[in-house]
C-alpha cells in the first residue's frame, strides 16, 4: 500500500493512463523521485536574490529541494522562509542543514560537513552536535538504511554529492566519457576562460556526436537523474535530438562562466566542490556569510507538503516572495491554475514569483485563465537577463512575475 506522501508525488507527476507509454514513464519517474534526488540544488541563488529583491519584512515561500538556496537566501536577511517539499529525503536534508548551521561549533565544522562532505569526522560531528537536536522523523531517516544497506548519514563520509539521482547521473556521465578516454575533470585544470573553451571543444563536445550517446539521451528515462520528468523531457527536446540540447547547455556551463566563481561547474565536472579555501561554494557555505546564516537559520521552517496544499491553509496576503523552481514543467493546466490561484490569494502587494522552465518561453500564457494571469506582470527583459546569468546553465528560461496593483 502506498504512503500518503507517495500518493502525493504521484498526483504531482502523473497525468496519463498507466497503460500508455507516457503514463508508464511518469510512474517510473514518480517512483524514482521518492528517494534523494538533489544533494545540491541547481538554481543559482545569486540570480534568485537579485530577482526577488528580498526586503527585511519578506516572507519567502520556496520549494525546498536540496536546501542550498533556502539557507543562502538568509544572506539577504528576509523575515521568514517557508520551505515545502513532497520528497522525504529533501525534507530530511533541509532539516539536517538547518540544525547543523546552528549547532555545529564553528565554520570549519560546517564547511567540512557540507563543503567537503566526504570526511569520517562528519559522522562524529553528526553524533555529537546534530543528532540530539534533530526531530525524530529526520533522525530516523538519516540513521536508516538505503537500498543497499548503507546508513544514509554515511553519505557525508564518502561523498554526499555523489549520491542521489543527480549524483548518480553525473557519475554515469563521467563513466560514459571515460569509455571514450575522456576525463571531464580535465576542464577544472583550465587557467582561463579561453582554456575552458579549448578543452570543451577538443574533449567534451565530440562525445555528443557518438551514436551510443545520441541513442542513450533519446531515452526519456536516461534523464531521470537530472530530475526531468517525461513531460519536461518532451518540452526540453522539442524537435531536436536531446544530445544537441544537452551539448548546448553543457557548453554554457563549461565556457560562459569563469570556473573560479562557478560551483555548479565544479559539481558537474569534479563531482564535488573544490578543496582549496578559495574554491567557489554556495552563499550559505561562504565563510563571509557564516555568522549571518547561523544567526538567521531559526527563521526557516521546513514543511513536508505539496506547495498548493500548503498555501491553501494560509491567510490572505501572508507571503510576498515565491520560488517554484521548475516544478511547473510537471503540471497540468488544472494544477497550474490551482497553484497560481493560491499564490495570488496569499500574495501581498508587490509580491514576486520566480520559476524556471526547461524550454525558453514562460509556460503560463495560454494555460492560465486570463483573469488570473492578468493580475501579474511578466518582467520579460529582466527574465532574459537572469537566464543568461544563471550559472547552473541547465534551464532554458528563468522567469520573474510581480503582482500588479
Amino acid at each position: 500500500m502506498k504512503s500518503k506522501r507517495a500518493e502525493a508525488i504521484d498526483r504531482a507527476v502523473i497525468n496519463h493512463d498507466g497503460m500508455t507509454k507516457e503514463g508508464f514513464l511518469e510512474r517510473a519517474f514518480a517512483f524514482a523521485f521518492r528517494g534523494l534526488v538533489y544533494a545540491q540544488i541547481w538554481e543559482d541563488p545569486m540570480v534568485d536574490m537579485e530577482a526577488l529583491a528580498i526586503q527585511p519584512d519578506s516572507h519567502i515561500v520556496t520549494i525546498a529541494s536540496g536546501g542550498c538556496n533556502v539557507l543562502s537566501y538568509l544572506v539577504a536577511d528576509p523575515a521568514r522562509i517557508t520551505a515545502v517539499d513532497l520528497n522525504t529525503a529533501h525534507i530530511a536534508l533541509n532539516r539536517l542543514k538547518g540544525v547543523a548551521a546552528v549547532r555545529l561549533p564553528d565554520y570549519a565544522h560546517f564547511r567540512r560537513f557540507f563543503g567537503d562532505a566526504d570526511r569520517p569526522e562528519n559522522l562524529d560531528a553528526y553524533s555529537q552536535y546534530i543528532r540530539p537536536h534533530l526531530d525524530e522523523t529526520s533522525r530516523s531517516y538519516w540513521e536508516g538504511r538505503d537500498l543497499i544497506g548503507r546508513r544514509r548519514i554515511s553519505m557525508f563520509r564518502k561523498g554526499a554529492y555523489k549520491r542521489g539521482l543527480l549524483g548518480g547521473f553525473i557519475g554515469a556521465a563521467h563513466l560514459v566519457a571515460k569509455l571514450y578516454r575522456i576525463d571531464p575533470r580535465d576542464l577544472l585544470e583550465a587557467r582561463t576562460m579561453e582554456e575552458q573553451r579549448e578543452i570543451f571543444e577538443a574533449k567534451l563536445a565530440p562525445i555528443f556526436d557518438r551514436k551510443f550517446v545520441r541513442w542513450l539521451t533519446d531515452q526519456p528515462a536516461s534523464l531521470f537523474g537530472l530530475g526531468i520528468p517525461p513531460a519536461q523531457y518532451d518540452v526540453l527536446a522539442g524537435d531536436d535530438k536531446m544530445a544537441g540540447v544537452l551539448r548546448q547547455r553543457l557548453e554554457r556551463l563549461a565556457c560562459d562562466y569563469d570556473l573560479k566563481s562557478n560551483y555548479f561547474a565544479w559539481q558537474a565536472f569534479g563531482r564535488g566542490y573544490g578543496k582549496s579555501p578559495d574554491a567557489p561554494v554556495p552563499p550559505y557555505l561562504d565563510e563571509a556569510n557564516y555568522e549571518a546564516v547561523r544567526a538567521r537559520a531559526p527563521r526557516v521552517s521546513v514543511n513536508h507538503a505539496n506547495m498548493t496544499d500548503w498555501l491553501a491553509t494560509q491567510e490572505d496576503a501572508s507571503a510576498d516572495r515565491y520560488i517554484l523552481l521548475d516544478a511547473q514543467d510537471w503540471m497540468s493546466d488544472a494544477q497550474l491554475t490551482a497553484i497560481w490561484t493560491q499564490i495570488t490569494r496569499t500574495a501581498r502587494p508587490g509580491a514576486r514569483v520566480l520559476f524556471r522552465t526547461a524550454a525558453e518561453p514562460s509556460l503560463l500564457p495560454g494555460r492560465l485563465p486570463d483573469a488570473l494571469l492578468n493580475r501579474w506582470h511578466y518582467h520579460e527583459d529582466e527574465s532574459r537577463d537572469y537566464t543568461r546569468r544563471d550559472r547552473s546553465s541547465i534551464y532554458g528560461g528563468v522567469h520573474l512575475y510581480s503582482l500588479l496593483d
